[in-house]
Protein backbone atom coordinates (compact mmCIF):
# COMPACT_ATOMS: atom_id res chain seq x y z
CA UNK A 1 0.00 0.00 0.00
CA UNK A 2 1.41 3.21 -0.76
CA UNK A 3 2.81 5.40 1.71
CA UNK A 4 0.19 8.77 1.24
CA UNK A 5 -2.96 5.62 1.64
CA UNK A 6 -1.93 4.51 5.31
CA UNK A 7 -3.80 6.96 7.08
CA UNK A 8 -6.88 8.60 6.32
CA UNK A 9 -7.78 12.11 7.90
CA UNK A 10 -11.13 12.67 9.83
CA UNK A 11 -14.00 13.70 7.24
CA UNK A 12 -14.37 17.59 7.85
CA UNK A 13 -18.61 17.05 7.13
CA UNK A 14 -18.65 14.71 9.89
CA UNK A 15 -16.46 16.42 12.38
CA UNK A 16 -18.36 19.61 12.21
CA UNK A 17 -18.47 20.98 16.35
CA UNK A 18 -21.51 21.15 17.61
CA UNK A 19 -22.69 24.48 18.55
CA UNK A 20 -21.65 23.26 22.47
CA UNK A 21 -18.33 22.36 22.07
CA UNK A 22 -15.98 24.02 24.60
CA UNK A 23 -13.05 25.71 22.48
CA UNK A 24 -10.35 26.00 24.26
CA UNK A 25 -7.05 28.01 23.80
CA UNK A 26 -4.00 25.64 22.96
CA UNK A 27 -1.16 25.39 24.83
CA UNK A 28 2.51 23.40 24.51
CA UNK A 29 1.75 20.02 26.37
CA UNK A 30 5.56 18.56 25.06
CA UNK A 31 8.38 19.71 28.04
CA UNK A 32 10.32 17.31 27.76
CA UNK A 33 11.89 14.39 25.68
CA UNK A 34 9.89 11.65 26.96
CA UNK A 35 6.43 13.72 26.69
CA UNK A 36 7.16 12.92 22.39
CA UNK A 37 5.59 9.22 23.55
CA UNK A 38 2.51 11.47 24.01
CA UNK A 39 2.42 13.54 20.65
CA UNK A 40 2.92 10.04 19.13
CA UNK A 41 -0.03 8.42 20.29
CA UNK A 42 -1.54 11.82 20.46
CA UNK A 43 -5.61 12.32 18.28
CA UNK A 44 -3.23 15.58 17.15
CA UNK A 45 -0.81 13.69 15.65
CA UNK A 46 -3.10 11.23 13.87
CA UNK A 47 -5.25 14.08 12.30
CA UNK A 48 -2.19 16.17 11.12
CA UNK A 49 -0.57 13.54 9.51
CA UNK A 50 -3.38 12.04 8.00
CA UNK A 51 -4.35 15.98 7.12
CA UNK A 52 -0.96 16.21 5.21
CA UNK A 53 -1.11 12.56 3.62
CA UNK A 54 -4.99 13.67 2.04
CA UNK A 55 -3.20 17.12 0.58
CA UNK A 56 -0.35 14.68 -0.81
CA UNK A 57 -3.18 12.58 -2.45
CA UNK A 58 -5.58 15.15 -3.92
CA UNK A 59 -2.51 17.52 -5.70
CA UNK A 60 -0.80 14.56 -6.79
CA UNK A 61 0.04 14.54 -10.85
CA UNK A 62 -1.66 18.19 -11.25
CA UNK A 63 0.02 21.61 -11.80
CA UNK A 64 -0.03 24.50 -10.13
CA UNK A 65 -2.68 26.07 -12.76
CA UNK A 66 -4.92 22.94 -12.12
CA UNK A 67 -8.52 24.51 -12.74
CA UNK A 68 -10.03 22.90 -9.09
CA UNK A 69 -12.99 22.55 -7.22
CA UNK A 70 -13.74 25.17 -4.74
CA UNK A 71 -16.87 24.71 -2.06
CA UNK A 72 -19.13 27.60 -1.28
CA UNK A 73 -17.43 27.90 2.64
CA UNK A 74 -13.85 28.16 0.71
CA UNK A 75 -15.21 31.54 -1.03
CA UNK A 76 -16.54 33.07 1.65
CA UNK A 77 -13.72 32.48 3.75
CA UNK A 78 -12.23 35.14 1.81
CA UNK A 79 -15.10 37.32 3.29
CA UNK A 80 -15.96 36.20 6.73
CA UNK A 81 -12.96 33.79 7.94
CA UNK A 82 -15.49 32.09 10.29
CA UNK A 83 -19.19 31.98 10.39
CA UNK A 84 -20.81 33.64 13.06
CA UNK A 85 -21.85 30.64 14.67
CA UNK A 86 -18.58 28.99 14.62
CA UNK A 87 -16.99 32.14 16.35
CA UNK A 88 -16.37 30.44 19.55
CA UNK A 89 -13.68 28.43 17.63
CA UNK A 90 -11.78 31.63 16.34
CA UNK A 91 -9.58 32.58 19.40
CA UNK A 92 -8.60 28.64 19.47
CA UNK A 93 -8.20 28.49 15.71
CA UNK A 94 -5.86 31.85 15.28
CA UNK A 95 -3.22 30.45 17.41
CA UNK A 96 -2.32 28.15 14.80
CA UNK A 97 -2.53 31.27 12.37
CA UNK A 98 -0.25 33.44 15.08
CA UNK A 99 2.23 31.09 15.18
CA UNK A 100 3.17 30.29 11.24
CA UNK A 101 4.47 33.46 10.65
CA UNK A 102 7.94 32.88 12.44
CA UNK A 103 9.32 34.48 15.68
CA UNK A 104 9.07 38.31 16.17
CA UNK A 105 11.59 38.27 18.73
CA UNK A 106 14.34 36.01 17.50
CA UNK A 107 12.88 36.84 13.92
CA UNK A 108 13.61 33.21 12.91
CA UNK A 109 11.35 30.90 10.60
CA UNK A 110 11.66 27.09 10.39
CA UNK A 111 9.51 23.99 9.94
CA UNK A 112 7.47 24.27 12.90
CA UNK A 113 6.13 27.54 12.08
CA UNK A 114 4.96 25.80 8.32
CA UNK A 115 3.65 23.16 10.97
CA UNK A 116 1.59 25.38 12.17
CA UNK A 117 -0.11 26.89 9.27
CA UNK A 118 -0.89 23.30 8.26
CA UNK A 119 -2.17 22.56 12.19
CA UNK A 120 -4.13 26.20 11.14
CA UNK A 121 -5.80 24.70 7.79
CA UNK A 122 -6.68 21.21 9.33
CA UNK A 123 -8.57 23.14 12.39
CA UNK A 124 -10.56 25.04 9.63
CA UNK A 125 -11.41 21.32 7.69
CA UNK A 126 -12.13 20.48 11.48
CA UNK A 127 -14.72 22.74 12.00
CA UNK A 128 -16.31 22.93 8.49
CA UNK A 129 -15.13 25.80 7.56
CA UNK A 130 -12.91 24.51 4.41
CA UNK A 131 -14.07 20.81 3.35
CA UNK A 132 -12.37 17.77 1.87
CA UNK A 133 -13.93 18.92 -1.68
CA UNK A 134 -11.45 21.91 -1.22
CA UNK A 135 -8.01 19.95 -0.64
CA UNK A 136 -6.36 21.36 -4.23
CA UNK A 137 -7.59 25.00 -3.60
CA UNK A 138 -6.17 24.52 -0.12
CA UNK A 139 -2.29 23.35 -1.06
CA UNK A 140 -2.79 25.29 -4.63
CA UNK A 141 -4.43 28.68 -3.49
CA UNK A 142 -4.16 28.88 0.43
CA UNK A 143 -0.77 27.16 1.53
CA UNK A 144 0.90 28.54 -1.73
CA UNK A 145 -0.28 32.13 -1.19
CA UNK A 146 1.39 31.54 2.56
CA UNK A 147 4.56 30.71 0.64
CA UNK A 148 4.72 33.46 -1.53
CA UNK A 149 4.39 35.42 1.75
CA UNK A 150 6.83 34.23 4.31
CA UNK A 151 9.65 33.89 1.30
CA UNK A 152 8.75 37.55 0.62
CA UNK A 153 9.48 38.09 4.99
CA UNK A 154 12.43 36.03 4.17
CA UNK A 155 14.35 38.11 1.51
CA UNK A 156 12.98 41.09 3.24
CA UNK A 157 13.88 40.47 7.09
CA UNK A 158 16.99 37.94 6.07
CA UNK A 159 14.94 35.81 9.19
CA UNK A 160 17.10 33.16 10.69
CA UNK A 161 16.43 29.36 9.67
CA UNK A 162 14.59 28.08 12.99
CA UNK A 163 16.81 24.81 13.77
CA UNK A 164 18.18 24.21 10.16
CA UNK A 165 20.50 21.30 9.95
CA UNK A 166 22.45 23.47 7.84
CA UNK A 167 24.13 21.69 4.28
CA UNK A 168 22.90 18.29 5.84
CA UNK A 169 18.95 19.40 6.13
CA UNK A 170 16.34 19.32 3.37
CA UNK A 171 16.03 22.82 3.30
CA UNK A 172 16.66 25.98 6.24
CA UNK A 173 12.37 27.02 6.06
CA UNK A 174 10.23 24.96 4.20
CA UNK A 175 9.17 21.07 4.15
CA UNK A 176 5.50 20.17 3.06
CA UNK A 177 6.07 22.20 -0.25
CA UNK A 178 8.63 19.52 -1.44
CA UNK A 179 6.77 17.04 0.00
CA UNK A 180 3.08 18.23 -2.45
CA UNK A 181 5.85 19.26 -5.13
CA UNK A 182 6.62 16.23 -5.74
CA UNK A 183 3.57 14.36 -5.42
CA UNK A 184 2.20 17.07 -8.51
CA UNK A 185 5.18 15.56 -10.42
CA UNK A 186 4.45 11.70 -10.06
CA UNK A 187 4.11 10.22 -13.21
CA UNK A 188 4.85 13.59 -15.49
CA UNK A 189 5.85 12.74 -19.04
CA UNK A 190 9.11 13.92 -19.07
CA UNK A 191 10.55 15.87 -15.52
CA UNK A 192 12.27 13.27 -13.48
CA UNK A 193 13.92 13.87 -10.38
CA UNK A 194 17.29 14.51 -11.78
CA UNK A 195 15.72 17.24 -13.92
CA UNK A 196 14.94 19.70 -11.01
CA UNK A 197 18.84 20.02 -10.53
CA UNK A 198 19.05 21.34 -14.22
CA UNK A 199 18.86 25.36 -14.30
CA UNK A 200 16.62 25.42 -17.74
CA UNK A 201 14.46 23.02 -16.52
CA UNK A 202 13.62 24.62 -13.62
CA UNK A 203 13.16 27.95 -15.18
CA UNK A 204 10.92 26.42 -17.67
CA UNK A 205 8.78 24.68 -15.35
CA UNK A 206 8.43 26.07 -11.93
CA UNK A 207 5.39 27.75 -12.32
CA UNK A 208 3.47 24.80 -12.78
CA UNK A 209 5.07 22.98 -9.73
CA UNK A 210 5.85 23.70 -5.90
CA UNK A 211 9.28 21.26 -6.00
CA UNK A 212 10.30 23.34 -8.75
CA UNK A 213 9.89 26.82 -7.06
CA UNK A 214 11.31 25.52 -4.19
CA UNK A 215 14.88 24.65 -6.14
CA UNK A 216 14.23 27.96 -7.83
CA UNK A 217 14.24 29.68 -4.11
CA UNK A 218 17.33 27.75 -2.82
CA UNK A 219 19.22 29.34 -6.27
CA UNK A 220 18.22 33.02 -5.29
CA UNK A 221 18.67 33.29 -2.11
CA UNK A 222 22.65 30.65 -2.15
CA UNK A 223 25.51 31.13 -3.71
CA UNK A 224 27.76 28.35 -4.98
CA UNK A 225 27.47 25.07 -6.56
CA UNK A 226 23.96 23.47 -5.66
CA UNK A 227 25.89 20.06 -4.39
CA UNK A 228 27.77 21.71 -1.68
CA UNK A 229 24.70 24.42 -0.03
CA UNK A 230 21.62 21.69 -0.52
CA UNK A 231 23.88 18.55 -0.36
CA UNK A 232 20.66 16.54 0.57
CA UNK A 233 18.21 17.68 -2.11
CA UNK A 234 21.21 17.06 -4.51
CA UNK A 235 21.10 13.33 -3.49
CA UNK A 236 17.40 13.67 -3.98
CA UNK A 237 17.92 14.21 -7.24
CA UNK A 238 19.70 10.72 -7.93
CA UNK A 239 16.20 9.08 -6.89
CA UNK A 240 14.63 7.50 -10.12
CA UNK A 241 11.20 8.19 -9.44
CA UNK A 242 8.76 10.53 -8.14
CA UNK A 243 7.01 8.30 -6.16
CA UNK A 244 10.14 7.01 -4.92
CA UNK A 245 10.61 10.83 -4.24
CA UNK A 246 7.04 11.30 -2.12
CA UNK A 247 7.02 8.68 -0.48
CA UNK A 248 10.76 8.85 0.90
CA UNK A 249 9.94 12.51 1.89
CA UNK A 250 7.01 11.79 4.38
CA UNK A 251 9.44 9.55 5.79
CA UNK A 252 12.19 12.05 6.50
CA UNK A 253 9.18 14.49 7.50
CA UNK A 254 7.69 12.05 9.93
CA UNK A 255 11.48 11.56 11.38
CA UNK A 256 13.03 14.49 11.21
CA UNK A 257 10.19 16.91 12.20
CA UNK A 258 7.19 15.27 13.64
CA UNK A 259 9.62 12.99 15.97
CA UNK A 260 11.90 15.70 17.04
CA UNK A 261 11.90 17.10 20.47
CA UNK A 262 12.94 20.67 19.42
CA UNK A 263 10.35 21.20 16.80
CA UNK A 264 7.05 19.62 18.87
CA UNK A 265 7.92 21.07 21.92
CA UNK A 266 6.49 24.27 20.53
CA UNK A 267 3.15 22.60 19.27
CA UNK A 268 -0.05 23.51 20.62
CA UNK A 269 -2.85 21.39 21.65
CA UNK A 270 -6.60 22.44 22.07
CA UNK A 271 -10.41 20.87 21.52
CA UNK A 272 -9.54 20.60 17.77
CA UNK A 273 -5.93 19.33 17.62
CA UNK A 274 -6.11 17.38 21.59
CA UNK A 275 -2.74 15.78 23.38
CA UNK A 276 -5.24 12.45 24.37
CA UNK A 277 -4.45 9.04 22.80
CA UNK A 278 -6.03 8.43 19.17
CA UNK A 279 -9.59 7.23 19.45
CA UNK A 280 -9.77 3.40 18.32
CA UNK A 281 -12.31 2.54 15.85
Amino acid sequence: MAEGERQSPPDSSEDIPPATQNFIIPKKEIHTVPDMGKWKRSQAYADYIGFILTLNEGVKGKKLTFEYKVSEEAENLVATVVPTCLAAAVPEVAVYLKESVGNSTRIDYGTGHEAAFAAFLCCLCKIGVLRVDDQIAIVFKVFNRYLEVMRKLQKTYRMEPAGSQGVWGLDDFQFLPFIWGSSQLIDHPFLEPRHFVDEKAVNENHKDYMFLECILFITEMKTGPFAEHSNQLWNISAVPSWSKVNQGLIRMYKAECLEKFPVIQHFKFGSLLPIHPVTSC
